[in-house]
């Protein structure tokens, strides 16, 4: 038997999907030792943070709660804090905790997450702090478990880390080089969460259509045709075949690997939700060329003319920052015209974050902070009144929800989203929760929609 067995952990996640998944994963680990979730981190005798270094907020953010330690260590010495993620891999980040968070007891970064559980039982027994980092690795560790938030929807992860050293961000030195997933090993992950009662699985990467997975010679995966390397579009029809799987969506894509083929499959795969994150980051073309985005406004818009070609329907939803070094009024301008042309369905809006380690932190012409801000929040109205009348055509409108369950809001209400990613809300029986439903819309607010079931008054 383990010695963490019975053991009572939290778990604290900041930033993107990949993130979250990576804290299912750590969580699943933890259970199979016979550990066990809580509610907070007081009521636990093992916490982990996982940490994001994409902006300064989520830093300040993790060193305050990392500071909320030290108590529970000081009430109990056998608790064990732990930190791991994005920022763990930054040597004066690491530098940092050591020095002056001393309760630390184990620190890991995004290369090792497979180790954790060695990690910990090391420090129970021999009650010494451990750090495991490595800078980088080839490795994909394969079959370890997650405790999934939803029992009827997924992550999955095909692939990992970033070759596109976008000027403003730290990822590529946080996550390594890309490195892809064999395609077989991504279905029959897929098919064991569908036997396991999922019935959407969003594909997780920090670019997912540069994927390139390789397979050996064992014949064909899901009827395709046996090619030694595929693309992403080729993972997204394999995938499509699968008995009993619903919906299929994907997080991110970068323009740049946009191609027509992976346009055509929203066409050809019935189970491909019609739903994309498209982050455009900038309207200028200039400020585009000093993110190293590799692509134009005008190729940007020629990608979502193509998309809304296939699929008129379509929802599109993008990330902006605003701010970035050397962005000008004509710049910023020409954000706003963009956001008003494409009247994307919601947008991620962020004030240009300076990342140490990065090539944009070290250019001159950083922008004032109360011109970000200014320009952030006419941003904000522009977005939000494209997603106000993007939302509120879609009232009488039917449409199938896959439910999650009691709304964080309201919990006698339900919530659940659409096939373009919509957030519905609607009153409902729990039983309902994992169940694909048809939901009239009722109204469209600028973040949500409000719905009833069909044939309920």
């Amino acid at each position: 038997m383990s010695v963490l067995n019975g053991k009572k952990y939290n778990i604290i996640t900041f930033g993107c999907q990949m993130n979250e998944h990576d804290s299912e994963t750590i969580a699943g680990m933890l259970q199979e030792k016979g550990c066990f979730a809580v509610p907070s981190k007081e009521e636990s005798d093992i916490t982990v943070i996982n940490t994001c270094s994409i902006r300064e907020n989520a830093d300040k953010r993790f060193f305050g709660t990392l500071g909320q330690l030290k108590k529970i260590k000081e009430r109990n010495p056998d608790y064990i804090a732990c930190v791991c993620g994005c920022m763990m891999q930054q040597q004066h980040i690491v530098d940092t905790v050591k020095s002056k968070y001393p309760w630390v007891d184990i620190i890991f970064g995004t290369h090792t997450i497979h180790k954790f559980p060695e990690l910990l039982e090391k420090v129970c027994l021999e009650k010494q702090k451990v750090t495991e980092l490595l800078e980088d690795s080839r490795e994909i560790v394969e079959g370890l478990p997650a405790k999934r938030l939803y029992p009827h929807k997924a992550f999955v992860n095909i692939m990992y880390g970033c070759n596109n050293f976008c000027t403003y961000c730290i990822v590529p030195y946080t996550r390594g080089r890309e490195k892809s997933r064999s395609p077989l090993e991504i279905i029959l992950e897929v098919k064991q969460l569908v036997a396991d009662g999922v019935k959407e699985v969003t594909l997780l990467g920090q670019n997912v259509n540069s994927y390139r997975g390789k397979h050996d010679d064992s014949g064909n995966i899901c009827g395709s045709d046996p090619i030694q390397t595929w693309d992403f579009a080729d993972l997204i029809y394999a995938l499509n075949s699968i008995d009993g799987l619903e919906r299929i969506r994907f997080m991110t894509s970068h323009p740049k690997d946009l191609s027509d083929k992976l346009i055509r499959a929203f066409v050809d795969c019935k189970k491909l939700c019609n739903y994309i994150h498209l982050p455009i980051q900038s309207g200028s073309s200039r400020i585009l060329q000093a993110m190293n985005r590799k692509y134009t406004r005008e190729q940007y818009l020629e990608l979502v003319r193509k998309l809304r070609e296939a699929v008129p329907r379509i929802t599109i939803s993008t990330d902006i920052i605003v701010g970035f070094p050397g962005e000008t009024e004509e710049d910023f301008q020409q954000t706003l015209s963009l956001v008003r042309e494409v009247k994307y369905d919601s947008a991620f809006t962020f004030l240009y974050s300076m990342r140490p380690g990065t090539p944009a932190a070290k250019y001159d012409d950083q922008i004032p902070e109360d011109v970000k801000h200014e320009r952030f929040n006419r941003l904000v109205d522009a977005v939000n009144d494209a997603s106000m009348e993007k939302n509120s055509a879609y009232v009488g409108r039917m449409e199938k929800v896959l439910v999650d369950g009691a709304s964080k809001k309201d919990e006698n209400t339900l919530t659940g989203r659409t096939e373009g990613f919509k957030l519905v809300d609607f009153s409902g029986d729990m039983s309902l929760t994992g169940q694909l439903i048809d939901v009239e819309i009722t109204e469209g607010k600028t973040f949500s929609l409000r719905g009833r079931i069909k044939n309920n008054a």
